[in-house]
């Protein structure tokens, strides 16, 4: 044998021995003091807590990305003339479709999809080929499934009218929003006050 292998063979050796000295070491000082048992213990608490606050900080940063999209959707504004809506319906589709495609743009093709529903004349129909045509899978961005992040910017939405008209102010129908987030498995992570 060369004398690069002997030394490569003794390093190799050196540190699986070392690693396993530490296991051993590590596992006597779990098993034999309490204390520090206890920081292990607060140490997992701590790291519990930190992840939880970070998935709520996520989470609000979510919504909040999701709300100033359809704010700057609003004030881009939409076609008023049925060629015209016709026209960027098809558009908005397509660019939804394309980008939905793609995980890392579930925000944009959200966003797409929201502009088609509100130049559609019946959402509550478009909403049902949703269901049936957008991919499930979450993007990677938000962590939720494109048509969630649709429902919540429906839900944001009060002048968006899917469904009957159930009089007072306009906006969302209720039971028509109920059913449809019941169909599509909820929206993980968001609040339902009002929603239910």
């Amino acid at each position: 044998m060369s004398q690069t292998t002997v030394v490569a063979t003794a390093t190799v050796a050196a540190l699986a021995t070392g690693a396993l000295a530490y296991a051993v070491y590590f596992d006597y000082r779990r098993r034999s003091h309490a204390d520090f048992r206890r920081n292990l213990r607060r140490n997992e608490r701590q790291q519990a807590r930190a992840e939880k606050e970070a998935a709520e900080a996520d989470a609000v940063n979510q919504r909040r990305a999701i709300r100033l999209a359809v704010d700057q959707a609003k004030e881009e504004g939409f076609p008023s003339n049925s060629e015209e809506k016709e026209a960027y319906f098809l558009e908005q589709v397509q660019a939804g479709e394309v980008l939905g495609a793609d995980p890392a743009n579930g925000l944009e093709a959200a966003l797409a999809f929201y502009k088609a529903l509100k130049v559609y004349p019946t959402p509550g129909d478009l909403i049902s080929i949703y269901d049936k045509t957008v991919s499930k899978t979450p993007s990677l961005i938000l962590w939720q499934p494109i048509l969630d992040v649709l429902a919540e910017m429906i839900a944001y939405d009060g002048t968006l009218k899917i469904g009957s008209y159930t009089g007072g102010g306009g906006g969302v129908d209720m039971n028509d929003m109920n059913d449809m987030m019941r169909e599509m498995g909820g929206m993980p992570g968001m609040p339902t006050v009002g929603l239910d």
